[in-house]
């Protein structure tokens, strides 16, 4: 039996931290589609799981610190150096190293609201204060608007692209404008999480966009496209200088030899992965088509996900879903995020989303 409580203090900042809140789980027993946290619902490759497989019988040493065969093939594939990739236990992981990295207590960090669900808890870990600008009402990032809360105080902005939940893609035009307006010493995050869901031709090319502005860093993850969302793998590409404070802020042997042998395996099939990414995008505008037919007034998702503001209604309908056997995302009071997964659990949801639409 424990003896008394602890008497450490905490940082004060954890009182005031957003929790994260995962999409829910399907309870044990029960019989009902995930839909609530935007994983690819194929399973791994078979090629994956023999890699996977392999790497198993090593896990009893660390693994390469720096893996250096996923940068490595990584730089040559993205046509960048390979000292500008740093690896990481997912691209949420990187940008908690990147903030670290970049900012001071009390330093500020411009973001988009409401984004990705981690961002407040990265920037107040980071001892930095967010500055939040609202989306649009189409889901959109309002570039301009985060350029003008800029000050002498912030140190990076978070520019999410696709914007997770609400799944709009940022266009190559506003982004430059964007980077016209933002100081050269002020850090630029793109996080592309979903770039490969995109199929907006007017979506911006941000290896270009980092070639161009130094201040810029690409955030990717074999979470969503390459189905490894369990083993927790991201990476971020940034100029040397920069990649090198974040490889030092970084977990030692943070990415597992598991993970980084997955990883290679899955850019070797990577033509097999993109076929299932692509027939995930006929859903996703299946399901987009048929919303609208019932009458929602959606964004137009570039990702693997739907958004529909629901506002107040929000819990009623997330309610109701799980009730039907399809779990959904809730964001109190904003809406609710789908992701698109396999036809039968998004037909099962579009039955709900019928009964609900608006009249």
């Amino acid at each position: 039996m424990l003896a008394g409580v602890s008497r450490v203090p905490l940082r004060k900042a954890l009182a005031d931290l957003p929790a994260y809140v995962p999409g829910a789980r399907v309870p044990v027993g029960a019989a009902a589609y995930k839909l609530s946290s935007n994983e690819n619902p194929y399973p791994p490759l078979p090629s994956v799981v023999a890699a996977i497989a392999d790497a198993a019988v090593d896990v009893n040493r660390y693994p390469d610190m720096y893996a250096t065969e996923l940068t490595a093939t990584l730089a040559e594939r993205l046509g960048v150096a390979q000292e500008s990739v740093v690896a990481g236990t997912g691209s949420v992981a990187v940008l908690g190293h990147v903030l670290t990295a970049v900012c001071e207590a009390g330093d500020e960090v411009v973001l988009p609201w409401r984004s990705f669900e981690a961002y407040p808890i990265a920037i107040e870990l980071a001892h930095a204060h967010g500055v939040r600008v609202p989306v649009g009402a189409d889901g959109r990032l309002d570039l301009p608007a985060m350029a003008a809360a800029v000050t002498k105080r912030t140190k990076a902005v978070l520019v999410c692209t696709p914007n997770n939940p609400t799944g709009p893609a940022v266009r190559d035009d506003e982004l430059r404008a964007f980077l016209a307006a933002v100081p050269r010493d002020v850090l630029v995050v793109l996080d592309e999480a979903y770039v490969e869901f995109v199929r907006d031709p007017q979506a911006p090319d941000a290896l270009a966009l980092f070639a161009e502005h130094p201040n810029v860093v690409v955030l990717r993850t074999f979470s969503k496209a390459y189905g490894l969302a369990g083993l927790r793998v991201g990476y971020a590409v940034a100029r040397p200088r920069l990649a090198t404070g974040i490889r030092a802020a970084s977990t030692p042997f943070g990415v597992s030899h598991v993970a980084q042998l997955a990883a290679l395996a899955s850019l070797r099939a990577e033509g097999e992965l993109l076929t299932r990414v692509d027939a995930l995008v006929v859903e996703r505008t299946r399901v987009l088509d048929a919303l609208r037919a019932q009458g929602w007034q959606l964004p137009d998702s570039q990702a693997n996900f739907v958004w529909l503001p629901l506002g107040d209604l929000t819990s009623t309908f997330a309610d109701r879903c799980a009730r039907a056997g399809v779990l959904v995302r809730p964001f109190a009071g904003d809406g609710v995020r789908v992701s698109v997964g396999e036809k039968e659990a998004t037909d099962l949801f579009l039955e709900v989303a019928a009964e609900h639409a608006p009249r």
